[in-house]
């Protein structure tokens, strides 16, 4: 009986020890949600989140249920991750729940079309930061990296060439964006009008991304990732990824 029970002793302790060394780094929900434009590069991006989350170790889950924005649900995720969502994806309920979300210390990421999401909610915008405003057509154009130790942008060169839908973006809705890449509009044509919305560009300064503590958490936003095939690049994929990991864990920037 002694035997045995050593031998259980030693089996669980085994199996605690293993639970431990292969749990995941931390948790992300993916909300891909559309109430306007739905972008072709949903997909393509889930599908690179997910190899990243192999990659990185880190658990993941995806869905665009509105209804799993509740305190219950949210608490077992580090970060919220805003996937090409665009218009109205939540309500006042939900919007409460993702607040106090970011409140508890947790973190946001927003992928490109998350600045065109809930214009009609002021905290939103200050937790994207930006706003889109207009965008002209798809173009080449050259970027320039503003901080290379933020992380996931150590292979980024100071200047690179870049295609995208370049988002024109409305005035900033916090004081304390720290910026991380811009496009220079003099390598393209910034030129859009869309009738009501006209733009010439956003002149000297254009940023692209950017990320701030808010409200007791913290925020990450990249304008990147309008065409699904920019989700299969390595210096994209980088890129996100330092996103998400500084967001979950408030580690890798000063």
């Amino acid at each position: 009986m002694k035997r045995f029970f050593y031998l259980s002793v030693i089996i669980f302790s085994l199996v605690l020890n293993a639970n431990f060394a292969f749990a995941n780094q931390f948790k992300v929900l993916v909300f891909t949600k559309t109430d306007g434009f739905h972008h072709k590069s949903i997909n393509a991006g889930v599908t690179a989140l997910e190899e990243m989350a192999k990659q990185h170790h880190f658990a993941m889950e995806w869905h665009e249920d509105a209804r799993q924005f509740n305190d219950k649900k949210l608490q077992q995720f580090d970060v919220v991750l805003f996937l090409q969502t665009t218009a109205n994806v939540l309500n006042e309920k939900q919007q409460a729940a993702m607040e106090k979300f970011i409140r508890s210390g947790k973190g946001f990421v927003g992928v490109h079309a998350a600045a065109d999401t809930e214009y009609d909610w002021p905290w939103y915008a200050g937790l994207v930061g930006h706003q889109f405003k207009i965008h002209p057509t798809i173009q080449t154009a050259q970027m320039t990296t503003l901080n290379a130790d933020f992380p996931g942008l150590e292979h980024f060169p100071a200047k690179l060439w870049w295609t995208e839908e370049w988002y024109d973006f409305k005035t900033g809705k916090s004081d304390n964006l720290n910026y991380l890449l811009t496009v220079d509009e003099q390598t393209y044509d910034p030129k859009a009008d869309w009738g009501k919305v006209k733009t010439e560009g956003m002149g000297e300064f254009h940023p692209i991304s950017w990320y701030h503590n808010y409200d007791g958490g913290r925020s990450f936003y990249t304008a990147l990732g309008h065409l699904p095939e920019t989700h299969n690049m390595k210096l994209f994929r980088d890129h996100l990824y330092g996103g998400i990991f500084w967001a979950a864990t408030g580690r890798g920037a000063e």
